[in-house]
């Protein structure tokens, strides 16, 4: 009896090493925990875009609370960088170097997620799902450790320009955006949908912003004055109500008013600006807005609903930001589900660009995928227009594959 017994607790020490050996953990990660870093611009001129962290930190409460992620619970630390590329990088080597966090979630912004690639790249530190569109987040052969979110700025332009064509082949077009990479980008990719003739023919006047400028009025003037008739612009929050109300002021009519998809919160953008002013106002879109009648009974919808009331009943329902912090943080955790008990760096990498689902908010149609050579988890949208309440979706959806 006493080698019989001695025989089946060997077999079980065997089987529990075993199944620990099964386990693989890099920084961050343990049986418990999943610690995840993140900067977001508490102060400063985007200050509007931290609720996207807000939203996030609620969202992983919730989890937390119903047990977390195969087990673990996922503690997300995120320290304010106030949208300056230096304080970035100190914030964001202080979570690398002090927290020895996980990955870099969802960080907010081109021009500081840009200062801190290539340190994260030669760390093999995981920037996770960043919280910007530029083009170059998509450059998975130089910086494979470096995933972006959201369709890309050019192929969100190449949208408008279509329109533009298709609708007004004749159209005046102003250029606005902020003068940064990812204001670059949106810019280019604007020309880069009509063409080169047509970027001859039709672009009359180009114009940008800092986005530490306290006015834009004087870049608004002059644009009106260039007689274009089609205006796109794209500015962070503060600046984007700025210029929607100084051009309804000065009694400037475009025909065709397109406003980048990062500033399209009713409650931050349209608001302050006001909502006579905005009205006419297309953007492009890829989730459900909870605040649109035709979601009302949709299930997925309600239970954001319910999250809101429980986790965030302090968060503006108007608020556009606050959904597409809780899509990025419903990826998050479809990323760590995968991961299942292997969370070094190389797997949760390995996972992001391995995607292939549709979540709970997303429009009917639009899928997260990701491949190795595929960096943008979204790239299908839908046009929208706000009728002075609300956004309402037309046409079809665009970009899906």
């Amino acid at each position: 009896m006493r080698w019989h017994a001695l025989a089946i607790a060997s077999a079980l020490v065997v089987a529990t090493q075993a199944h620990a050996a099964d386990k693989k953990y890099g920084p961050g990660a343990s049986d418990t925990e999943i610690k995840l870093g993140q900067t977001s611009p508490f102060s400063g001129p985007a200050s509007a875009y931290s609720v996207i962290a807000k939203t996030q930190a609620a969202y992983f409460k919730m989890i937390n609370e119903q047990g977390g992620v195969n087990g673990r619970k996922i503690n997300l630390i995120t320290l304010d960088d106030a949208y300056s590329p230096p304080k970035t990088v100190e914030q964001t080597r202080k979570l690398v170097e002090q927290e020895e966090v996980a990955v870099i979630l969802n960080p907010l912004g081109t021009p500081t997620g840009l200062a801190v690639r290539k340190y994260l790249n030669d760390k093999k530190v995981p920037q996770l799902f960043v919280g910007a569109g530029a083009t170059l987040w998509g450059d998975h052969e130089r910086f494979p450790w470096s995933i972006g979110f959201q369709p890309s700025y050019q192929a969100e332009t190449a949208v408008y320009a279509k329109y533009v064509l298709k609708n007004k082949p004749d159209a005046k077009i102003a250029l606005f955006y902020q003068n940064d990479d990812a204001g670059k980008d949106y810019g280019n990719g604007f020309k880069k949908g009509l063409g080169p003739e047509n970027t001859a023919k039709m672009v009359v006047a180009e114009s940008t912003y800092e986005s530490t400028d306290p006015t834009i009025d004087s870049q608004i003037v002059k644009l009106k004055a260039s007689g274009a008739n089609v205006l796109f612009m794209h500015a962070i929050p503060k600046q984007a109500a700025q210029a929607i109300r100084k051009i309804g002021e000065i009694g400037w009519k475009p025909d065709m008013f397109f406003l980048a998809a990062t500033s399209t919160s009713v409650s931050s953008v349209l608001q302050p600006a006001g909502f006579d002013h905005s009205k006419g106002i297309i953007s492009s879109y890829s989730f459900k807005d909870p605040n649109d009648p035709q979601w009302k009974d949709d299930k997925d919808v309600q239970a954001w609903h319910d999250f809101m009331k429980k986790y965030f009943p302090d968060g503006n329902r108007q608020d556009q930001l606050i959904v597409y912090g809780y899509v990025v943080a419903e990826a998050t955790v479809q990323v760590f589900k995968q991961c299942g008990d292997d969370l070094t760096h190389e797997n949760i990498m390995k996972q992001a660009a391995n995607l292939d689902v549709t979540l709970p908010l997303m429009l009917p149609g639009i899928k997260l995928k990701t491949s190795p050579t595929d960096y943008f988890p979204i790239e299908a949208m839908r046009l929208q227009k706000f009728n002075g309440e609300i956004w309402e979706l037309f046409g079809e959806t665009i970009g899906n594959d």
